[in-house]
């Protein structure tokens, strides 16, 4: 890594066990602590950290779109209607009532596909 010093630099401040600095000054390997954990700190070839979440967003508008169909959508109510008619025996299942059912998985397909899309988990 290029020595970069900054005109003007601000203190850190770091608590660390007895432990944690024996190990930190170990994997320094003789380098001052500050600059080795600038090193690691601001390495461009790091293993990034992951977020919060355990996916990012990949595509907002694609994520955006789904969200506003589903939010108009009555695919849950619906879906637990069939629910109850099915556990309670009275749902027949008529050519019309496969067409439907068939075309509500489509629709769920349809849906799971474009949110892995969204979260760039496509691949």
């Amino acid at each position: 890594m290029p020595e970069h010093t900054p005109k003007q630099t601000s203190p850190f401040c770091l608590r660390l066990t007895p432990e944690e600095r024996a190990q930190l000054e170990r994997e320094a390997a003789g380098l001052p602590l500050g600059e080795y954990v600038r090193q690691r700190v601001f390495d461009e070839n790091r293993i990034k950290c992951r977020t919060r979440n355990k996916h990012t967003v990949k595509d907002h508008q694609i994520l955006s779109q789904l969200l506003d169909e589903l939010g108009r959508s009555r695919l849950s109510n619906n879906l637990n209607q069939l629910a109850k008619a099915a556990n309670s025996g009275l749902l027949i299942l008529t050519p019309e009532v496969k067409t439907a059912l068939l075309n509500a998985c489509a629709d769920i397909r349809n849906i799971r596909e474009t949110l892995m899309k969204s979260l760039g988990l496509d691949k």
